[in-house]
């Protein structure tokens, strides 16, 4: 996708940033959009998953068709059939006429099936109907009924793990999962926090009116260093809400630590501080930021060295936690293997085997690579940047 085009692509759909996980996500939609092929996207809650389905269904050839979107969680189980597909009149209490369902509505267009993950089974039997052969059967009839839709869902479980729970239909998981596109979680990637924020702004200040100051520089470091739990769409609600409660004001350190609780989190351990010069919180935010860093690297290290070699074959080293980075100067000798006398591993390359082992044993799958590693997914995510892994 060329960059104009990538930039008319934001505009046209909301989605904002430039990083590689945004990018990669706009080439999957350029490429499925053309299909009628399912697709499958996964993501945590406030990522926008919705908006990636309006995106593909508005490039595709579907576009002048309905869009439905179904949130597969908020209908109550005893009603999704009929609200799915129909249901004729006398079917049961209350069917005083019949009803169209979502799949006939949508016909040549498509469905979104948001977090279908928390769909009941036997709604799941009737979903796996239609993307075999396009077919269903409204509530209470026994006329199969045509619907010539795709169907696009979404979800922010593994599904995999729903599927051994016996939560989810692995035949409709092998159908969903043709094409699947993850969205990365926000606190992934930092650099577009910033974007979201100043575009975020400008359409609210703009649409409501409000003669909005900006916000001070200290502001993006403060927003970057914290785990964002609801993704862009809390990062919205907050800038819309500071630009109405502050009534237009400049948004400076004070404010945002209004808004911002740190403290709510274990990952964030250290005070936040209030009456600070910008230099002395960013030093503060600083400081934080590499403890955190010293303690991952310990954890990987420690994992390293239990899993994939014998302590007996090492030589008497200072204890991990005296070591505050990993360098290339970092190495370890092996001794009592003559397969391995002299050769030299710097610990950066077994951070990087161990990491490219984990994600190829579990399919690309960060979070259970992350899991198996016994570290953060956000720390998973930084070194497969950091070493280029091609994940």
């Amino acid at each position: 996708m060329t960059e104009v085009k990538f930039r008319q692509f934001q505009e046209k759909y909301g989605i904002w940033g430039d990083s590689t996980g945004i990018r990669q996500i706009f080439e999957s939609i350029e490429q499925v959009a053309a299909t009628d092929i399912s697709v499958l996207i996964i993501g945590e809650s406030g990522t926008g998953k919705e908006l990636v389905a309006k995106a593909i269904h508005d490039s595709s050839r579907r576009a002048k068709k309905p869009l439905v979107v179904v949130n597969s969680g908020a209908i109550p189980e005893g009603i999704i059939e009929s609200e799915l597909f129909g249901h004729e009149k006398g079917a049961f209490t209350g069917a005083v006429g019949e009803r169209k369902g979502y799949f006939e509505t949508a016909n040549h267009g498509t469905v979104f099936l948001d977090e279908i993950g928390e769909m009941p089974l036997n709604a799941q039997v009737k979903i796996l109907r239609v993307l075999e052969g396009n077919e269903f059967t409204s509530v209470g009839s026994t006329e199969v009924k045509k619907a010539d839709v795709r169907i696009i869902a979404a979800t922010n479980r593994d599904l995999e793990q729903e599927v051994k729970a016996s939560n989810f239909r692995q035949d409709l998981y092998f159908r969903l999962r043709a094409v699947t596109i993850q969205i990365p979680p926000l606190r992934t990637r930092k650099g577009d926090i910033k974007i979201l924020a100043e575009r975020f702004a400008a359409q609210f200040s703009e649409k409501n009116g409000i003669n909005f100051s900006g916000f001070d520089s200290p502001v993006f470091t403060i927003m970057e260093n914290y785990p964002w739990p609801g993704n862009v769409r809390e990062l919205k609600n907050l800038v819309e809400s500071m630009i109405v409660l502050e009534k237009g004001a400049l948004i400076d350190e004070t404010i945002i630590r209004k808004y911002l609780n740190f403290n709510s989190f274990e990952e964030r351990n250290l005070p936040i501080p209030l009456n600070k010069t910008s230099e002395q919180a960013e030093r503060e935010f600083l400081y934080r930021a590499l403890l955190d860093l010293k303690s991952e690297i310990s954890q990987l290290r420690e994992i390293i060295l239990t899993r994939l070699f014998p302590p007996r074959r090492l030589k008497p080293f200072s204890p991990l936690d005296s070591i505050p980075v990993v360098g290339e100067s970092d190495e370890i000798i092996f001794e009592d293997s003559q397969e391995d006398a002299g050769h030299v591993l710097s610990l950066a390359e077994m951070e990087r085997d161990l990491i490219d082992r984990a994600l190829r044993a579990h399919n690309g799958n960060k979070r259970k690579a992350a899991a198996s590693l016994k570290i953060s997914e956000r720390t998973l995510y930084r070194k497969i940047k950091e070493y280029e892994l091609p994940y």
